[in-house]
């Protein structure tokens, strides 16, 4: 029987010519398996109302086409319910494009490369928020200037944005140049960051979300997090919600206290559950001495960006989220107080299957414990590529370097559809051993 191979989807993310070691996307648009365009505003009411359940077996057979993909994003991340219409929607968009510029001008108030078209990549200030007299900086601050020193006038006023006592202002300002080192080396195979107003952009959305967010503010892999959303969402600002929606989720990893770093948590999940999948397997990599599952650091902390292509990449988030969608997201992230209230009230009801993703599903189904069900389908991606390289591990693997070397040589051969279906088997196997005493 014949079948459509599909077209490539390489061509929407366009690769530098000379970087010719990029591996090609196996993702493929494919006619009646691919959520296109046309499927997707076939899928609104009138009003704007969206029948969800149709969109996540789509996605789920198929991923997203790139032309739509930003706005597709947009609700599986939980930025706007299905159950809103068109202008609730406009409504949601405008408030949140004023909160983001009303943010971003208290960010230039600090400090006025925010915003510029411009950002740094050397310390602009030392520990105890003093401003750093260094022609870098100063050729950054002020690039017109060719020898990087400022005339006298400039030279204070630099001094004054850049000088601060509060404790809250200095942390900011010192991460600043470190979101720019990041910037320049993120996704730079691309043809898009060879512009210089999409790689200040993509600073400016980090800077900002440094600042409003007090307890984690910017770590390193936050960039390769961020990068799709721009250049999936033209908007900024939506780009920059896009992204706050996604560390919802993401931010546990991120946030570090003296004596643990967030993303242990889930480590510790994924040695559970390869524990329970396969002990043996298990039991070797504790010998080897690694039992904490450090290995795996990477593909949880920046969802496998390292592993796949660009493209794939996105088709593997895609799916993800679409297996995973709860259609309660929106409400819990806009009124977390109201969706407790309203889940504690209703003790008796179930939500609605049919708007549930299938790994939310078998989760509803099988009456996961809450420890169980906040488990995300990542840990289960992580677990099935384990799994997949068990023989090899048990076989080949005399130490760490070994585990590392062999997980390694997955990047640019796995398959994202392949790597969904496989976590769903691990999930459900997982579910069914864990309820038993």
């Amino acid at each position: 029987m014949w079948r459509d191979p599909g077209a490539p989807a390489d061509s929407f993310y366009e690769v530098r010519p000379e970087c010719t070691d990029v591996p090609k996307s196996r993702f493929r648009i494919k006619a009646g398996k691919t959520l296109s365009a046309r499927k997707w505003h076939a899928v609104f009411t009138p009003d704007g109302y969206l029948d969800i359940s149709k969109v996540l077996r789509r996605i789920q057979h198929g991923g997203v086409h790139p032309s739509i993909r930003g706005e597709v994003w947009e609700f599986l991340l939980g930025c706007y319910d299905p159950k809103s219409t068109f202008d609730e929607r406009e409504q949601i968009k405008q408030r949140r494009r004023y909160q983001y510029a009303q943010w971003k001008e208290e960010c230039r108030q600090m400090f006025p490369i925010v915003g510029s078209g411009r950002f740094v990549t050397a310390p602009i200030i030392t520990e105890d928020g003093q401003p750093v007299q260094d022609p870098i900086v100063l050729s950054q601050i002020n690039p017109e200037k060719e020898s990087g020193l400022p005339p006298k006038s400039e030279s204070k006023r630099t001094n004054k944005s850049c000088f601060c006592g509060h404790k809250k202002e200095i942390q900011w300002k010192l991460t600043l140049h470190q979101i720019g080192l990041d910037v320049v080396r993120t996704d730079r195979t691309l043809v898009f960051y060879e512009k210089q107003e999409n790689l200040s952009k993509l600073w400016d959305i980090l800077a900002v979300y440094a600042w409003i967010d007090k307890d984690v503010g910017y770590c390193q892999g936050m960039s390769d997090l961020c990068s799709p959303m721009i250049i999936l969402l033209h908007d900024e600002a939506d780009a920059f919600w896009c992204f706050e929606r996604l560390m919802r989720r993401l931010r546990g990893n991120f946030r570090c206290t003296e004596r643990s770093v967030g993303v242990e948590a889930q480590l510790h999940n994924l040695a559970s559950i390869t524990q329970i999948i396969d002990p043996k397997l298990h039991q070797h990599l504790d010998t080897l001495g690694g039992g904490d599952y450090l290995f795996a650091f990477r593909m949880l902390m920046v969802l496998f960006r390292r592993e796949f292509s660009f493209c794939d990449s996105l088709y593997l988030w895609e799916m993800m989220w679409a297996l995973e969608f709860d259609p309660d997201l929106f409400s819990l992230y806009e009124d977390p107080e109201a969706a407790n209230e309203k889940v504690e009230g209703c003790k008796g009801k179930v939500k609605s299957i049919r708007q549930c993703g299938k790994f939310e599903r078998e989760n509803i189904r099988n009456g996961a414990k809450s420890s169980e069900a906040s488990l995300p389908i990542s840990l289960f991606l992580v677990a099935s590529v384990l799994k997949d390289k068990s023989s090899k591990l048990l076989q080949e693997a005399r130490g760490l370097d070994d585990v590392v070397k062999i997980l390694n040589d997955v990047t640019g051969n796995l398959d994202a559809k392949k790597a969904c279906s496989g976590a769903m088997k691990i999930h459900k196997k997982y579910l069914r051993k864990a309820k038993k005493p």
